[in-house]
């Protein structure tokens, strides 16, 4: 079964992708391109997902990088290719020939790029990462690199959308003490619940850090099971265990 590949033109012509779960050796609750190592999924299948996503990305395997994610503001910047996985959640490079990646089942994929200047990024930013700051952090190292964030493109991959994510008081009250706008991110839902819109979060931190373009393709991964992966959706089903959908971008 054919890769499907979301692709979006303010990061063309690099080869990028939001890569579905179609198209993968993966069975059972992984059916599809689970391309989560952390996963009990079979290690042998995993391997396989994650050759056809460096096939497709034009990489030999061992140039598909990525880190150990923790949910954290954390960024590393990558020169070389290497076998480790530091722990963190965004990459960036200017080294041409090594694809970035992060993976997610809910959480924001984020793929940058500075055109003119060569350097990419990527970043996996769950509301933790998102409110600490990771894609602050990830304009902050590919400056270092010399990208300006003027030409920074921005793409959020698919991530659970409001009306699936329902959050409780605690969850509210959270965000709030952070700053009092966050409130905007919410609607009210079921009783004491709300409904929170990680994705409208991600486009505001990129807005307000000065990107160039920032946009979200628009993919829920809760509401559509036979393309994505959902940890949340996983929970909701009581099953064991879920697979990790893949982003990567190169230059």
């Amino acid at each position: 079964m054919t890769l499907e590949i979301i692709t979006v033109d303010a990061l063309a012509p690099l080869r990028h992708g939001f890569f579905t779960r179609r198209g993968g050796a993966s069975s059972g609750v992984f059916e599809g391109l689970n391309c989560g190592t952390g996963s009990s999924d079979q290690h042998e299948a995993v391997t396989i997902n994650r050759t056809r996503v460096a096939e497709a990305m034009g990489v030999p395997l061992k140039h598909l990088m990525g880190v150990h994610q923790i949910h954290s503001a954390d960024v590393v910047t990558v020169t070389q290719a290497s076998p480790d996985k530091p722990k963190a959640d965004g990459l960036v490079t200017a080294t041409p020939g090594l694809a970035l990646s992060v993976l997610s089942a809910d959480c924001q994929p984020v793929l940058f790029a500075d055109h003119e200047a060569g350097v990419i990024g990527a970043t996996h930013a769950g509301w933790k990462g998102a409110l600490s700051g990771v894609l602050e952090s990830t304009l902050d190292a590919m400056e270092a690199l010399g990208a300006t964030r003027a030409n920074i493109h921005a793409v959020i991959g698919p991530s659970i959308s409001q009306r699936a994510y329902e959050v409780g008081p605690e969850f509210f009250d959270d965000f709030i003490a952070k700053d009092p706008a966050f409130a905007r991110f919410f609607v009210q839902g079921t009783g004491d619940r709300m409904l929170f819109d990680l994705p409208a979060l991600g486009l505001h931190r990129l807005r307000e850090a000065g990107v160039g373009h920032a946009e979200w393709t628009r993919n829920c991964t809760y509401s559509d099971p036979d393309r994505f992966y959902s940890y949340r959706r996983t929970t909701h089903n009581k099953e064991a265990d879920y697979g990790r959908l893949i982003a990567a971008i190169t230059l």
